[in-house]
């Protein structure tokens, strides 16, 4: 309420504090990628699944990069859905990449949480993969070795 003439205040509007994000996702996914690069050269992970997890990884950065420029020019944006299969498959360092270099979905909670299912979830099939030998499989198969 207020009286005739009288000047309206204007607030400022809140501004939320700087989040400082506890994961810093740019270091965190260079150094899975590099992780897995060097579990190829020691001969630990299958040369296949660390060329599959780059490409994934480029894949999902370059989803992530898409959606975040399709939200700010309110384009047709890629479905979450597809984005947690391609970091389920292995693209998930590659979107921790660009989650951070983006700023895109790292807030929204619902989005984090099936986002780090989907790391486990790959995390297990992935070791499941090299621990039953099909990864190495795989690797005789298509490489012809």
């Amino acid at each position: 309420m207020r009286f005739a003439g009288q000047r309206i205040e204007r607030r400022k509007p809140a501004t939320p504090p700087m989040r400082i994000s506890r994961i810093p996702r740019m270091l965190l996914g260079i150094a899975c990628l590099l992780a897995i690069a060097l579990g190829a050269v020691f001969g630990i992970l299958p040369i296949v699944l660390t060329i599959a997890y780059v490409l994934l990884s480029l894949l999902s950065w370059l989803m992530y990069w898409l959606d975040k420029e399709a939200a700010q020019r309110n384009a047709q944006r890629t479905p979450e859905n597809t984005l947690h299969l391609v970091d389920l498959l292995g693209g998930w360092p590659g979107a921790l990449i660009a989650q951070q270099q983006f700023r895109h979905k790292t807030v929204k909670a619902s989005f984090q949480f099936v986002f780090w299912c989907s790391v486990l979830g790959n995390l297990a099939l992935a070791t499941w993969l090299v621990r039953s030998g099909i990864a190495r499989s795989l690797t005789d198969v298509l490489l012809g070795v």
